[in-house]
């Protein structure tokens, strides 16, 4: 019975190989190369095999950095980019000051809120006395950044496109932000005459590219935001292009970086916080298969615990948060919280959290059943390692749906219409 149970929960595990080889060319954590030799160290060595290279993964997906550079010149919006990427105000602690002299004297940077790792740097305006365009790179140590964002809140100007050459010749990529396109739909409704918002954003959009193109940029895109008001625009439109363009790692880490502005990005971060599940669940199985009474059940509820501080943390559900979101959203941080019905939302995660969550009934049976099978250490050891597996895997994959569902659901309050009381979702 115990030798059985150990086979489905390989197979489970194989199953997850096979999955993420399958998504390994899109977004998966693992190259094509290292998820083969996985799988055939997973089936001639079992989880042990496998131990070491998932623990490495784990911890670089916790360590990976991304380094953003913002520059523009003086008032295009850089601070007000820089803070409405991280979810803050010019108000909130951390923000980048935001006013319409050059206050960047040198490069500055603003790490996010929940992601350390994740950095947004501010750069000085390129082609002051200080900083002349032909020295602009070398002086804002180019290699560090792993994108840059180019922003105007009028025309892209001559230093705009010779920084654009230039990064481009070094081997980066960089994106065109005009900025403040709401300023310039309500001076044309105060204008007078007939307005219609799709036709103006296409006639700015195709005025932008045409000057970048006599200026010797062969094929840019521009993408038309406001600060104030990122759901709005061409602010998915820029998420599309940078997630494209980003290696695996990066990618999720941008994509867990973002701001929750609607469903999509919620639904976005589910999908690569599920990438981490089993890579836990497989670690759970392993220590699960050490031949010791009790260790199982306390590493098991250690993974579950991590998981759900890391999960909750990314789909920004932690208080600060749903306090920076409701002041964002002009709502209450009551009415935010109000849609919300998972315990494990406002308070510490403890093992009694996890036990209220029925995980107690369940990790005792197994490890009764451990301590019973340790008289026969292989048959013990397997039936260990497949339990830990099976029930740290379902636990999570559980827990994190009841976290997005959740996340959904305060997104949808916080931007919802109040013309619109039935909407569901921003674009």
């Amino acid at each position: 019975m115990g030798g059985a149970s150990s086979r489905n929960q390989e197979g489970e595990t194989s199953d997850c190989l096979e999955n993420q080889t399958v998504e390994s060319s899109n977004s998966s954590f693992f190259t094509e190369e290292e998820l083969k030799k996985l799988k055939s160290d997973y089936e001639t060595g079992g989880v042990e095999m496998v131990k070491t290279v998932l623990q490495q993964k784990v911890t670089e997906l916790d360590k990976t950095e991304l380094n953003v550079a913002v520059t523009g010149e003086t008032g295009a919006g850089k601070s007000s980019f820089i803070n409405a990427m991280r979810g803050l105000q010019v108000n909130d602690e951390g923000a980048a000051e935001v006013d319409n002299i050059e206050t960047t004297k040198e490069p500055a940077g603003y790490k996010h809120p929940n992601l350390p790792n994740v950095c947004f740097w501010d750069l000085p305006g390129i082609g002051t006395i200080k900083f002349p365009a032909n020295k602009y790179l070398k002086e804002m140590k180019f290699k560090k950044y792993d994108f840059f964002i180019i922003i105007s809140h009028c025309r892209f100007k001559e230093n705009d496109t010779k920084l654009a050459k230039e990064i481009k010749r070094l081997g980066k990529n960089f994106y065109f932000v005009r900025s403040k396109i709401d300023n310039d739909l309500d001076s044309k409704r105060r204008g007078g005459g007939q307005f219609n918002e799709e036709e103006e954003l296409v006639k700015i959009r195709k005025d932008c590219v045409s000057k970048l193109q006599e200026a010797g940029i062969p094929t840019p895109s521009v993408f038309l935001i406001s600060n104030l008001d990122l759901h709005l625009y061409d602010f998915s439109l820029l998420n599309k292009a940078l997630e494209g363009d980003l290696p695996c790692i990066k990618k999720s880490v941008y994509i867990l970086a973002l701001p929750n502005l609607n469903s999509d990005i919620v639904e976005k971060k589910r999908k690569e916080l599920k990438k981490r599940v089993w890579m836990l669940a497989t670690l759970s199985s392993v220590i699960g298969a050490v031949p010791v009474p009790g260790v199982s059940l306390a590493s098991d509820i250690s993974i579950l615990i991590g998981g759900i501080i890391h999960f909750r943390r990314c789909l920004g559900l932690n208080d600060s948060d749903l306090e920076r979101l409701a002041k964002r959203a002009g709502k209450s941080v009551e009415d935010l919280k109000a849609v919300i019905t998972t315990p494990l939302v406002g308070g510490e995660i403890t093992p009694d959290v996890i036990n209220r969550l029925a995980w107690g009934v369940a990790a005792v049976t197994i490890s009764a059943i451990e301590l019973a099978l340790d008289i026969i250490p292989v048959v013990g050891s397997i039936f260990g390692a497949g339990s830990s597996f099976l029930m740290t895997y379902k636990l999570l994959n559980a827990v994190l749906h009841d976290l997005a569902e959740n996340a959904q659901r305060v997104v949808t309050v916080a931007f919802r219409s109040e013309n619109d009381p039935n909407q569901t979702s921003v674009q």
